[in-house]
């Protein structure tokens, strides 16, 4: 499907901000596209460090937590986290754990199995801890919603600190107000309580509990040696959680960026070397779509445990070890995700290609990748996906993407009488239901859905309609300042129409990649690598021709003419420096 291409129309004045602070126009026009309106936002966005984050001490409950916790820790009671098995739920443990070690405590972890135990802790957890003598329990990136849960514990006499970052669970009053239903624990730390004065709610789990732990060796009148400990957790866990990259949460992932090409931590350092990524400049990209899913695979075709246990080791040939086990766990489940997606795909193009929302029943898929698959079809076919797997217990267990203009959770809401449980938010979702109840599913979400043709069409946004003879070295460097880039802080869009094709060279041992370039009106060249080339040769079969397609492969003139969305970068090679284009998308020039 054919996106519709918008270019930005946020005002403001380019050239002033632009002299104030020393930057190029088109870097100012992408400051306001991102929202970061005024001089205390840019300067931040610019030039904003560790030293600018928010004081842990505006969390509510803070205090309260850290002091039970430095209670338990000099009177050597025995204490137990308990975390998610993500990224985030690891990061979390992990900076919670060496924290408190350091600080002299008694502590132990448990992660929930994904599987047997699903999200977060639960009773079996607590009596678990409770036979094993556990005085204290402290949750990290989960906790806000187990009131049943922590009633047992407290009822088994056990003291609980929640520190969560998720939406906390409400009623509703006689009056329609909504009513918190915080859980019954002896402190609650979560920055999305609406009495608690953080001024950013946007932080993930990790975060927290790096916030929670610098508070507790205040408290306890320890020395904070390194300002640069756990960062690097902190920024993979802020990338991995998908938050958005504002106000500190960029400080922390550029920071934590930094250090990941440095860090103390053997565990990171092996995982990096068996990634090929070891003294290499890393981005959020790196964070996001090699080092996380690396994690975050123990946790989904094992134990997140082991994702832990390589944070903490400190044998190097162990942690070597470990690592490539974390590497053979990701490329096992990257093979069944690409299975996953191509069935999925044959599926859809057999059976529903006319349905606006799809439901896609894979019985053999991992259910653990079924959320990853979804997501995959979304970007595919730009519509509601919902990917269902069979269950051990004979049900059926489903995972959603979504696309702006259709609420995930409520669409599920207005099905509920078909489902064993759901849960989720606007743009994702969890559910089981009855296997005879499937295609009831699949009728009647097609039939309330009321989504639009213009909703169901992908929207590109360009920040700047720029010329490429415009691109400069200095540009580009000054570009740089906005990184990293990721949710809330997305990579700029550039654009120019009419472009011509001087030449394309195939590359690589398939010819999958392609050397293109582009040629303006006046005749100006600049380079450009597709990494995608095979479906940029399709395209230009479709709108032109063959004989078109042989003669930009030929470098012979050509009819060929091409808008394309792109952004700027600078090649180093042999000690030369080529100003190049990352295309984007194209279409066909009008």
């Amino acid at each position: 499907m054919e996106a519709k291409w918008v270019v930005y129309g946020k005002k403001a004045d380019f050239k002033a901000i632009g002299e104030k602070y020393n930057i190029d126009q088109v870097v100012a026009r992408v400051l306001i596209n991102r929202d970061v309106v005024g001089d205390d936002a840019i300067a931040s966005y610019l030039q904003g460090s560790l030293k600018d984050t928010h004081s842990p001490s505006l969390m509510e409950d803070m205090s309260k937590g850290c002091q039970i916790m430095a209670e338990s820790i000099r009177t050597e009671k025995s204490i137990c986290i308990v975390s998610d098995y993500d990224v985030d739920g690891v990061m979390s443990n992990y900076i919670l754990y060496d924290g408190l070690k350091r600080l002299g405590a008694n502590v132990s972890y448990k992660i929930p199995d994904r599987i047997i135990d699903g999200y977060g802790i639960n009773e079996r957890i607590i009596e678990e801890a409770h036979n094993e003598g556990v005085n204290v329990i402290i949750t990290c990136d989960n906790g806000i919603a187990a009131v049943d849960a922590i009633a047992l514990a407290k009822s088994l006499g056990m003291r609980v600190v929640v520190t969560d970052h998720h939406a906390v669970p409400y009623d509703m009053d006689a009056s329609g107000e909504k009513v918190e239903k915080l859980p019954p624990a002896d402190a609650v730390i979560d920055i999305m309580r609406e009495t608690c004065a953080y001024p950013f709610k946007g932080i993930c789990g990790a975060t927290v509990a790096y916030k929670f732990i610098r508070n507790l060796y205040e408290t306890m009148g320890v020395l904070w040696e390194d300002e640069t400990r756990y960062i690097e957790m902190v920024a993979i866990a802020t990338v991995c959680d998908v938050m958005e990259l504002r106000d500190e949460n960029r400080i922390y992932v550029r920071e934590g960026l930094k250090l990941l090409k440095n860090t103390k931590n053997l565990g990171l350092k092996t995982l990096l070397s068996v990634n090929e990524l070891s003294g290499k400049n890393l981005s959020a990209f790196h964070l996001g779509f090699v080092i996380g899913p690396c994690i975050n695979a123990t946790g989904r075709l094992s134990k997140a445990d082991n994702g832990l246990e390589l944070l903490l080791e400190e044998d190097e040939d162990r942690a070597y070890t470990l690592a490539n086990e974390l590497l053979a766990l990701n490329q096992e489940r990257k093979s069944m995700t690409e299975e996953g997606v191509v069935e999925a795909i044959k599926q859809v193009e057999e059976k529903y290609k006319e349905d606006v929302v799809l439901v896609v029943y894979l019985p053999e898929l991992h259910e653990s990748i079924a959320g990853i698959v979804a997501g995959r079809l979304r970007e595919h076919f730009y519509k509601p996906i919902y990917v269902i797997t069979d269950t051990k217990e004979g049900t059926i267990k489903g995972s959603g993407r979504s696309i702006e203009g259709y609420h995930m959770f409520d669409a599920l809401t207005e099905v509920k009488d078909l489902l064993l449980k759901y849960g989720g938010h606007e743009l994702a979702a969890g559910f089981s239901l009855a296997k005879e109840n499937l295609e009831e599913f699949r009728r009647r979400l097609n039939v309330n859905q009321h989504l639009t043709e213009e909703e169901l069409t992908p929207v590109v946004r360009l920040d700047v309609p720029m010329p490429i003879a415009y691109i400069s070295e200095r540009l580009i460097e000054q570009l740089r300042l906005l990184e990293p880039f990721g949710k809330g802080n997305e990579k700029p869009i550039f654009g120019q129409s009419g472009l011509g094709i001087k030449r394309v060279i195939p590359m690589g041992k398939e010819k999958q990649y392609m050397k293109i370039f582009f040629q303006d009106s006046d005749g100006y060249v600049v380079e450009a690598m597709d990494f995608n080339g095979k479906h940029f040769i399709e395209c230009i079969k479709m709108w032109f021709s063959d004989e078109e397609c042989d003669k930009i492969l030929k470098g012979m003139p050509n009819n060929v003419k091409l808008d394309v969305a792109y952004y700027p970068t600078i090649n180093e090679y042999g000690g030369r420096k080529t100003i190049q284009i990352q295309p984007t998308l194209y279409r066909k020039t009008q």
